[in-house]
Parts: C-alpha cells; structure tokens; sequence
C-alpha cells in the first residue's frame, strides 16, 4: 500500500506537495514540514515517533497513485 503522501503539515498548514521534498513523516504518516519537524526535533507530537524525510512521488505516478487531498492542518 503507497504512502498518504499528505498534502500539508499538521503543525503550521504549509503546502507539501508529494512531488516535492522537504516533508517529514512518522510511522503514521503524521506529516510536517522541515521547519516544524526541526522545532519538534524531529519527534511527532502525536504518537512520540521519529520523523523521516518522506519520499517523493513522482507526478507522473499521481494518476495511477494519487496523493490525498485531505487537509490535517487544524490552526
């Protein structure tokens, strides 16, 4: 089963599109962006997990895998 690859950062809603790097995971696929994975230090707020840079995916792929839509940021 592919990743999520959620589209923003729970901590502060910036964009992280799943064709681009600079997003972080935890074994939930909770997702933060560079800056707030780094003020975590690289912990997830939610279950206490490490967060790991998320891979790519690349666009062409999204037809076939599409990425979420869903929108965590609750700010």
């Amino acid at each position: 089963m592919p990743l999520e690859m959620r589209p923003d950062c729970e901590r502060c809603g910036a964009d992280l599109p799943a064709e681009a790097p600079g997003a972080f995971i935890c074994s939930f696929e909770c997702t933060f962006c560079a800056t707030c994975a780094d003020a975590l230090d690289d912990r997830c707020p939610n279950c206490g997990g490490e967060l790991m840079d998320r891979p790519t995916r690349a666009r062409k792929l999204h037809a076939q895998y599409p990425p979420s839509t869903v929108r965590t940021f609750a700010g």
